[in-house]
């Protein structure tokens, strides 16, 4: 039946109707690009999305050659990334104004697989997260992700921004290391403060000039692009002065002025065995961050975003990446803020900003060259310092020491230990803490006798029986209200309670009108109260019991006769009282009985 629709009963009485009709998997998982265009898309909005696509091209140009040389790769890896898989978030996915491409969170992660299994098990991995998050999409599994606590997405934040601090160290001072660089933070920090006496001053002052006109724009110039002018200004400082700095040439020799031609990363069963645990670790904090993004870009715009479908979107667009030699794509919270600022109107936006990167590479690739590395770790280090959420992590250390602790077992795992570790262990102390509150949350209330709300003398042609002196003092019925959730994490309270039966009335009440939901293990601690009290000959009567919370019992057995359902806790006294009137009267005529 559609919503709001009226019925008529038996009794010719109108019954008004509701019904949730769910949405089809078409609308699910119609791309925002697709929604736009049915809505009516004209010059002015192309116009608009022209001029945002451009700015976000520009903060995106930088941004991305940094993410990859952090990462482990070389910077035409994060322009890749940026081109093909930006276009394929934007163009399929569920956000008007998601900004895919390299993001700064995933730089521990991607260096760590590099490290590992190297630039071609990256890309395998990159597939391999690709699938996972388009059947974590198809599956509609996109809702869960927002269950991750508020206290572990600041936490894991923090601890990247610390790491990725860490390791811009090295070319931030232009220190020189004997060897490899330590991954672990421990051992980093102690081989660069060996490596202090090789600080190069040249490169000191690259980076502070680079971090000062970023922020002086940012201060009083805020819509000028200030990471390409300042890039631009230290890049020809270098020149004009011939400073002993490295760049982008000198270490990577350019960027090339083309795609590469798409291909498979090699793979193997045991090689997709090995890369597996990464692709989970990807594709976990791939869904975090571009779900993240697309609330942001909500809370800034009033619109809503498809959780699924922009998870889809993820999918693909990490397999394109990949298949171009890019490395992992999420949506970028940055980007997108600065997307929708700019006025965007849709992802028509996004999509453009995709191809004016592709233009800059074809043009403008050899100018890379000359980009102090010095310059882009100062960039980095900004963005770290932005993303830590200063003022979140010390209120979230001021307002409840339960977030307190997730907040901080998540940081400091993060740091020491691994992101994955750092996201699961928080999240598995958080789910612990909100079990603990919603335990805390049930009551179980004894009333003896019950108490009725106050009523008049007639009511609707009804007048009140007279009164009676032995319900003044008629202890033959308890009631129990519950209220809160009834789950597993409060069966133990509520059978505790329910199991001191120190009375042995003819009649128990559980009133569970105020219970949302029930399991399992809640059901069956009722179960044993119901057996406890047949033992004594009470009788049971259920109050208020919603449908779900009704076959949450009867799956357990509790259905009449053993137990006795009321529509309210009035109904259950009235019901109780009526039946405990026959069983006096059944003692009364047997006690008249002869004797024989």
């Amino acid at each position: 039946m559609p919503r709001g629709v009226a019925a008529a009963n038996g009794s010719g009485q109108n019954i008004m109707t509701s019904s949730t009709i769910d949405p089809s998997f078409r609308a699910l998982f119609t791309p925002k690009l697709v929604t736009i265009l049915r809505e009516g898309y004209g010059l002015r909005d192309l116009r608009a999305d022209v001029l945002s696509g451009l700015t976000v091209a520009i903060v995106a140009l930088p941004l991305s050659m940094a993410i990859a040389i952090a990462s482990g790769v070389t910077p035409d890896r994060g322009l890749y990334t940026a081109i093909i898989g930006g276009f394929l978030v934007s163009g399929l996915g569920g956000s008007r104004f998601q900004i895919g491409g390299p993001a700064g969170a995933f730089i521990v992660v991607v260096a760590a697989a590099v490290e590992r299994h190297g630039v071609e098990g990256l890309g395998l991995a990159v597939v391999l997260c690709g699938l996972i998050l388009l059947a974590i999409g198809l599956l509609r599994l996109g809702t869960f992700v927002k269950y991750i606590p508020y206290p572990v997405t600041v936490g894991f934040t923090a601890g990247i921004a610390i790491i990725i601090l860490a390791s811009q160290l090295k070319e931030l001072l232009g220190l020189s290391l004997p060897g490899k660089e330590p991954g672990p933070l421990v051992a980093k920090l102690i081989a660069l403060a060996q490596a202090l006496p090789t600080l190069n001053p040249a490169a000191l002052g690259i980076a502070l000039l680079t971090g000062g006109v970023i922020l002086v724009l940012r201060r009083y110039r805020p819509h000028w692009p200030g990471f390409l002018i300042a890039l631009a200004v230290a890049s020809a400082a270098v020149s004009l002065f011939q400073l002993p700095v490295e760049t982008i040439g000198t270490r990577y020799g350019g960027i090339p002025q083309s795609l590469p031609a798409p291909r498979l990363p090699p793979f193997s069963l045991a090689k997709l065995i090995e890369v597996l645990p990464d692709a989970f670790a990807f594709a976990l904090l791939g869904s975090i961050e571009s779900l993240l993004s697309a609330v942001v870009a909500d809370g800034m715009t009033g619109r809503r975003h498809r959780s699924n479908c922009e998870l889809v979107a993820q999918g693909v667009a990490n397999i394109g990446s990949a298949l171009f030699g890019g490395i992992c794509v999420t949506g970028t919270i940055a980007r997108t803020a600065t997307n929708v600022r700019a006025g965007a109107r849709g992802p028509v936006s996004g999509m453009l900003h995709s191809l004016f990167l592709l233009l800059l590479v074809l043009v403008a690739a050899p100018l890379a060259a000359f980009i102090p590395l010095a310059g882009l770790a100062a960039l980095l280090a900004l963005v770290a310092w932005n993303m830590a959420e200063r003022h979140a992590f010390a209120t979230l250390l001021r307002t409840s020491r339960g977030d307190a602790a997730v907040l901080l077992a998540t940081f400091l795992l993060t740091i020491f230990f691994g992101l994955t570790e750092g996201i699961l262990v928080g999240f598995g102390i958080g789910a612990l803490l909100f079990l603990h509150r919603m335990a805390q949350s049930v009551a179980v209330e004894s009333l003896l006798p019950p108490v009725e709300e106050d009523r008049p003398d007639h009511v609707d042609g009804d007048t009140r029986l007279p009164y009676d002196a032995a319900l003044a003092t008629d202890r033959e019925i308890v009631v129990y209200r519950i209220s809160g959730a009834f789950f597993f994490g409060a069966a133990a309270a509520v059978g505790a309670v329910l199991d001191r039966l120190a009375e042995h009335p003819k009649a128990y009440i559980l009133d569970v009108s105020a219970v949302p939901m029930m399991d399992s293990t809640a059901a069956s601690t009722i179960e044993g109260f119901v057996r406890k009290a047949e033992r004594q000959g009470a009788a049971i009567f259920i109050a208020g019991a919603p449908p779900p919370i009704r076959r949450a019992l009867m799956g357990h057995d509790l259905k009449p006769p053993r137990i006795r359902f009321q529509p309210d806790l009035a109904a259950a006294i009235a019901a109780a009282k009526a039946l405990e009137g026959v069983a006096i009267g059944e003692e009364t005529a047997r006690s008249a009985l002869p004797s024989l």
